[in-house]
């Protein structure tokens, strides 16, 4: 009896010191995500239009970024691992790569976001969504670089564990977006009334200051890891190792966004008031999903540190915490969405068309809330013990061979329209978060060694 007492006070203990390091991370994630949200709310006011057409470019935008931010993500296990066992030349190594690979990813990035106009209406987007649409998303790739440098200072401080920077940078930036909206969408204070390009003016102008803040306020702690440059940073073959690391992270990453994207464009065929209602309920939904994405963060960082001491049995507790307190927490969210679709659509608009059809999308939104929170923390967990390449090929299987077949085939092929290519989504995050779910089991059951990419 009393050994199981002190096991329940135990994980009780695990779960609320996951909780602490999580939260901070979590409102990170909230603050950055708050920005595209605000977007969309802010031009609410221009019609059902211009919200499909800012929700579509911040999809579009993370298409085209996504890959580069999984990429960054070796800077998870890298520098947690190596900051756990004490290896600062270690840590600086995995930060300097980061930054490499950040100017490398910038590049690519913009050349991906030039052609977003012609692209859209390769793929027969509504005309009255696409022209403003490729507007905004370009005006968002002015701050690509300062948004690249931004993942690279976060995931750096992140693994290293103190947080609170990040926050009040993100912070910040949000009270920038909101009052340059303010300005440019509708004209105020003499400022050009520029409607949706105002808004992809706003976000950029706020990426900026967001990592220009970060660097600021953080580099009495990222000095260490920035100066001086180490001239083995650009040795190819740990450069190659950390790649290694990376690219599966951003392909699992690009498969999962992707099925979203791909979504998108099904609902721009049905019709603007389609891909509008859709692109409420998953603003919504990207929305909460930031709680579970900054547990994953938190999660990878812990048991990347463990691992890095050699204590295994922590990771372990790290590891079931982070997944209860992600599981827990989108059951919640799941809840409201299911009995307030109505009130939540329309606080966007009220535009009929598009308000049905986002109440129809947003119960289906609270349905995969659990399984889309253990997917993203359990890839966390994975991605702390430096496991990436089969949990990209697991969302691979999830997402492209179950998740968007059958979702098309429920979407066109029978009269369930909307809701049957959302049905899809369900289905492909349940089987990621069911696949990913036990391949945690099979990694920790493993004594796993640090991640070392300089031999």
């Amino acid at each position: 009896m009393i050994l199981a007492v002190e096991s329940s006070r135990a994980w009780r203990a695990d779960l609320l010191d996951m909780a602490r390091i999580a939260m901070p991370i979590v409102f990170i994630n909230l603050g950055i995500q708050a920005m595209g949200v605000v977007d969309a709310l802010m031009v609410g006011k221009l019609g059902g239009a211009a919200i499909a057409a800012v929700a579509l470019g911040n999809f579009y935008f993370f298409n085209a970024s996504v890959f580069g931010m999984g990429l960054l993500c070796a800077i998870d296990p890298v520098v947690a691992q190596a900051f756990g066992a004490g290896d600062l030349d270690g840590v600086a190594r995995g930060v300097q790569r980061g930054f490499v690979l950040a100017a490398l990813v910038s590049v690519f990035v913009l050349l991906a976001l030039l052609p977003v106009e012609w692209m859209l209406l390769l793929l027969d987007q509504p005309a009255e969504v696409v022209k403003d649409t490729s507007v905004y998303t370009q005006r968002r790739a002015l701050a690509i670089l300062p948004f690249f440098a931004f993942n690279v200072f976060r995931q750096t401080l992140q693994a290293m564990g103190p947080v609170r920077h990040i926050l009040t940078a993100a912070a910040v930036a949000n009270v920038v977006n909101v009052f340059v909206n303010w300005l440019l969408i509708f004209g105020n204070a003499g400022a050009p009334a520029l409607g949706v390009e105002g808004a992809g003016y706003a976000t950029a102008i706020s990426t900026w200051i967001m990592a220009l803040v970060l660097l600021a306020l953080a580099w009495p702690l990222l000095r260490p890891a920035l100066r001086p440059w180490r001239t083995e940073t650009l040795h190819w073959a740990p450069f190659r190792r950390m790649l290694r690391i990376g690219m599966p992270i951003g392909v699992q990453w690009f498969f999962e966004s992707f099925a979203f994207g791909v979504t998108a464009l099904f609902m721009g065929w049905m019709g603007t008031a389609s891909l509008a209602g859709h692109e409420i309920a998953l603003n919504m939904a990207a929305m909460t999903f930031m709680v579970p994405l900054g547990i994953s963060g938190a999660a990878a960082a812990v048991v990347g540190r463990a691992i890095g001491r050699g204590d295994m049995p922590s990771a372990r507790r790290d590891a079931v915490a982070a997944i209860a307190c992600g599981g827990g927490v989108m059951c919640i969210s799941g809840v409201i969405f299911m009995l307030a679709p109505e009130w939540l659509a329309t606080r966007y608009t009220t535009e009929g068309a598009t308000v049905a059809v986002a109440v129809s999308l947003i119960p289906l939104a609270g349905m995969f809330q659990v399984f889309d929170g253990l997917q993203a923390v359990t890839s966390g967990v994975l991605r702390g013990t430096g496991d990436t390449r089969v949990p990209a090929f697991l969302h691979l299987i999830a997402f492209w061979g179950i998740g968007i077949p059958l979702g098309m085939y429920l979407g066109f092929r029978t009269p369930l329209r909307e809701r049957g290519l959302w049905m899809g989504l369900v289905a492909g995050l349940a089987a990621a978060a069911i696949l990913q779910g036990l391949r945690v089991v099979n990694r920790l059951r493993l004594d796993i060694r640090r991640v070392v990419v300089d031999h």
